[in-house]
C-alpha cells in the first residue's frame, strides 16, 4: 500500500488564508448589519482586498476576494441563491477594474481611488446582472444614480479606512 504524496504549503499559501479569513470574518459580520436597502453594505471586506493589493499585489488579492464572496456566502447560507451571484458579480467587476488600475497605475493611486472606483465597479457589476437577469425593467434603471451615489460614499469611507490601516501597518514596521 503506498502512502499518499504529502501536500506541501508555501508561506503564501498561509497569508492567502490569513488575509482571506479576516476578509471573510468581515464579510459574515457586514452581513448581520441592517441595512436601509436589501444588499447595501458598507464593503469594508474590500478594505482586506485593496490592502492586499498594495502590500502583496493583484494575485493574492484575486484570491482573497473570491475566496470571501465563496466562504462567506456558504458560511451565511446564501451559496448559488441571486445573493451570492450578485455578490461574485460585483467582485469580479471590482477585480477586473483593481487589476486595471494596479497595471496602469502601480505606484500612482492611492488606496482612496482605489476603493472608490473598487466600490463603483462593484456596484456596477451587481446593477448589470441584476438589470439583466433579475429585473429587466426599465424602471429598475432609476435606482442606479442613488446606488451609485452610496458606493461612492460606501467607497470614500472605505478608501480613508484603508489609508489609515496602510499608515498604520508602515509606522508599526518602522517600529520594529
Amino acid at each position: 500500500m503506498s502512502t499518499p504524496p504529502s501536500i506541501q504549503t508555501t508561506r503564501e499559501d498561509h497569508l492567502i488564508a490569513w488575509l482571506s479569513a479576516l476578509a471573510i470574518a468581515i464579510h459574515v459580520l457586514e452581513s448581520i448589519i441592517p441595512t436601509p436597502l436589501p444588499g447595501m453594505k458598507p464593503g469594508l471586506a474590500n478594505v482586506v482586498t485593496v490592502v492586499v493589493l498594495m502590500l502583496f499585489g493583484w494575485r493574492i488579492a484575486l484570491w482573497v476576494s473570491l475566496l470571501r464572496v465563496l466562504a462567506g456566502s456558504l458560511i451565511i447560507g446564501t451559496f448559488m441563491t441571486p445573493t451570492f451571484w450578485l455578490s461574485l458579480a460585483g467582485a469580479l467587476a471590482s477585480l477586473v477594474m483593481l487589476g486595471l488600475l494596479w497595471r496602469l497605475l502601480s505606484g500612482r493611486v492611492s488606496a482612496l481611488g482605489l476603493c472608490v472606483m473598487a466600490s463603483l465597479a462593484h456596484m456596477s457589476g451587481q446593477f448589470a446582472l441584476a438589470f439583466w437577469v433579475l429585473i429587466p425593467h426599465s424602471a429598475f434603471l432609476k435606482t442606479l444614480p442613488p446606488l451609485l451615489t452610496m458606493a461612492l460614499i460606501f467607497g470614500l469611507f472605505s478608501g480613508l479606512l484603508a489609508n489609515r490601516l496602510l499608515q498604520g501597518l508602515a509606522y508599526a514596521s518602522i517600529e520594529r
